[in-house]
């Protein structure tokens, strides 16, 4: 009886995924950073960025697909280096900063994509509006050890949404009959993740 009873609780324990392989890795505000490009005038692009990026991340190094995303931007770290530019941007009439402070992204599930690559989809929440949406996501990057002994991972993560699914629809008509702001918006992640002692 107690050999069948060691056997049950053995086989209960593989089947339950174990956490002891999952690490936690923050990210470190210094060398990670979100970025967006939106057509302007419907003949070039305006580039962005929001430096102040943190979130955690936990990885499961034996299956990639078990492990989870969260991260926070700081709206009012906008920057398009043009003062007039950003100042609108962070107004009530795009990103209204005062009422939104965060962009927020939350995974959901991780999926294996090709070439190593993964596609993360999760909840992203941008003026108060949330949708899922599909990150494309190179890495995470082989261990490194900084010269302060920090474990060191990165990864890079791409997307593109419609900034008026997330109630960002200010614009204004050309006399070319064309619009002043695109709709469609790329945005790119660039993280470097430090690893959590224990």
């Amino acid at each position: 009886m107690k050999r069948l009873q060691f056997l049950f609780i053995a086989l209960l324990a593989l089947s339950i995924p174990s956490l002891a392989l999952a690490s936690t890795w923050n990210l470190d505000p210094d060398h990670s950073n979100a970025q967006f490009k939106v057509q302007h005038m419907m003949i070039s692009h305006v580039r962005g960025d929001f430096p102040e990026v943190q979130g955690t991340v936990m990885i499961d190094d034996q299956d990639l697909t078990r492990s989870a995303v969260d991260v926070t931007i700081a709206t009012a770290s906008l920057s398009t280096n043009h003062v007039k530019r950003d100042g609108h941007l962070k107004s009530a009439d795009f990103f209204d900063v005062e009422k939104y402070p965060a962009i927020t992204f939350k995974s959901k599930q991780v999926q294996k994509g090709q070439n190593g690559s993964l596609k993360v989809l999760g909840d992203l929440t941008i003026h108060g509006v949330t949708k899922e949406v599909e990150l494309q996501v190179s890495g995470p990057t082989q261990s490194a050890k900084d010269p302060w002994g920090n474990i060191r991972k990165g990864a890079q993560a791409t997307t593109m949404v419609n900034r008026k699914d997330f109630g960002l629809v200010w614009n204004k008509t050309l006399e070319t009959g064309g619009l002043l702001v695109g709709d469609e918006v790329e945005i790119s992640i660039e993280i470097e993740l430090i690893q959590q002692a224990g």
